[in-house]
C-alpha cells in the first residue's frame, strides 16, 4: 500500500535552492515559463500545488531579452488608473527601454496562478537589468 507524504513547512523551507538565469538573448516567454516552474517548486520531487515549496530565482541581463515575431512593434502593456478615461497603453519597446526588469516581472506575474501563494513567490524573484547583482555567492555554477 502506497502512503501519501507530504512535506513540512520546516522541510520546505530548509531545502529552498538558488537558480540562476541569463536572460541575455533568451525568449521572453519561455524565460517566464523557466522561472515559474522553479518559484512554484514544479522541479522538485515533492510538489504540493497548496504548499509554497519553489526556490528563489535570480535573474540577469533582463534589459537584453527578445522577443519573437513582431511583438516588439506591438506588444502593447495596458494599464488603468481606475478614473474615467485612465487607461494608458505602453508599447513594449518603451516598457523595455524605461524599465527592463518590469517586463519580465509582468510576464513571470501573470504565468503564476492567480491565489495566495502568488506573492509569496514573486518575493522569491530578483531581476536585474544588468549582469551585476548582490547575489553571487548564493548559488554555485
Amino acid at each position: 500500500m502506497t502512503k501519501t507524504t507530504l512535506p513540512s513547512v520546516k522541510e520546505v523551507e530548509s531545502t529552498r535552492k538558488w537558480h540562476h538565469f541569463d536572460a541575455q538573448g533568451k525568449t521572453l516567454g519561455r524565460l517566464a515559463t523557466q522561472i515559474v516552474v522553479c518559484l512554484m517548486g514544479k522541479n522538485k520531487r515533492t510538489f504540493t500545488p497548496h504548499i509554497d515549496c519553489g526556490d528563489f530565482v535570480v535573474v540577469t541581463n533582463a534589459a537584453k531579452i527578445k522577443v519573437t515575431g513582431n511583438k516588439a512593434i506591438e506588444k502593447v502593456y495596458f494599464s488603468h488608473s481606475g478614473y474615467a478615461k485612465g487607461g494608458k497603453e505602453t508599447p513594449f519597446k518603451d516598457m523595455l527601454a524605461k524599465n527592463p526588469t518590469r517586463v519580465l516581472e509582468l510576464a513571470v506575474y501573470r504565468m503564476l496562478d492567480n491565489n495566495k501563494l502568488r506573492a509569496r513567490r514573486m518575493k522569491r524573484l530578483r531581476i536585474f537589468a544588468e549582469a551585476e547583482h548582490a547575489f553571487a555567492g548564493r548559488f554555485s555554477k
